[in-house]
């Protein structure tokens, strides 16, 4: 694996934040509305709620980010916003992701943690069961009309 430095939410990536995961939906589906909000608001969606935001940096290029924050339950988190930058996928830093997201969590004595995705992702159903997340719905999401897969990851 490349050198890289994970790192905790900076604002000075808040942009790369929103444009690495402007570009993979992009290429998959389209930006809904609620992702423009979520993205470009990033300090007020996620870290004022009680979550976080991680990078994974070469230098000090952001290469890669995901998202973790309290979901609708007490001891609930749910992971997302994951993405990749196309010129460094492949070096291990979804993994790295993960991890950093899953520890966070167990640090704040989480019980579970959620996330909703697309079957159409492979790579990234298959990190995520790597991880032990299991399906626990299939079909449509009420909140994004891209998601139709939800998955959970026991911590107890």
């Amino acid at each position: 694996m490349t050198d890289y430095t994970l790192i905790p939410f900076d604002s000075r990536y808040a942009k790369d934040f929103a444009e690495i995961n402007k570009e993979w939906i992009t290429e998959h589906f389209v930006i809904e509305p609620m992702d423009t909000y979520q993205l470009d608001n990033c300090e007020e969606t996620v870290i004022a709620q009680g979550g976080e935001i991680f990078f994974v940096l070469e230098g000090d290029r952001a290469l890669a980010t995901c998202a973790i924050l309290p979901y609708k339950e007490d001891g609930v988190y749910e992971l997302a916003k994951m993405g990749v930058r196309p010129a460094a996928k492949g070096k291990g830093y979804g993994h790295v992701l993960m991890e950093a997201c899953i520890d966070w969590a167990r640090e704040r004595k989480a019980k579970q943690v959620i996330l909703h995705s697309n079957t159409s992702l492979t790579p990234a159903i298959s990190l995520y069961k790597k991880h032990g997340f299991e399906t626990i719905y299939l079909g449509p999401h009420p909140d994004y009309e891209r998601s139709d897969i939800e998955m959970r990851l026991n911590l107890n």
